[in-house]
């Protein structure tokens, strides 16, 4: 929560049930790093398999889903940046790769992101060990789970520049 609150206007507490209909919690009681995208409403649960998910870049990551974005390579003019190797993906997990239409998935005027903790990696679910991502891009590394991207802070501060504008607390 600390990169949060140090680089983007999001600034989380702790739940008060006197006041919050709406809230984030944690759990590790389910296989797998997952949230749903966006407020769920009444309580939204991010799942963080111990010990595998307990790495700063996976809670990042999980967050940014919570507070509502999608995967850097699913937005819609992912082809100009990318190419998914659909025959290289595992059986079940060309979910992960589904491009989203623009109404969906907005950059907030920031641009295709190959730095975003919402990448993918090139080899992220290889049924054989080759890239299932392949950036058009000579050079570039993908898949960082270290921090924010800059990119990733001036997204989050276009999703919420309304709500931080009136208020300092994001529940």
């Amino acid at each position: 929560m600390e990169e949060y609150h140090q680089r983007t206007c999001l600034q989380f507490r702790w739940y008060d049930k006197s006041i919050d209909k709406d809230y984030i919690s944690f759990q590790s009681s389910k296989p797998g790093c997952w949230s749903s995208v966006g407020r769920q409403g009444a309580g939204q649960a991010i799942n963080l398999q111990l010990p595998k998910c307990i790495r700063h870049g996976s809670i990042i990551h999980e967050i940014m889903h919570a507070i509502g974005f999608h995967h850097q390579h699913s937005t819609y003019n992912r082809d100009e940046y990318i190419e998914v190797v659909w025959e290289n993906i595992k059986t079940g997990k060309q979910k992960n790769f589904k491009k989203y239409e623009e109404d969906t998935v907005t950059d907030f005027g920031v641009g295709y992101d190959y730095k975003s903790i919402m990448h993918y990696s090139r080899k992220v679910f290889s049924a054989n060990g080759k890239p299932t991502i392949i950036p058009k891009e000579e050079g570039v590394k993908i898949g960082q789970r270290e921090k924010l991207s800059d990119k990733d802070v001036l997204k989050i501060q276009g999703m919420y520049k309304n709500e931080c504008s009136t208020r300092h607390n994001v529940t």
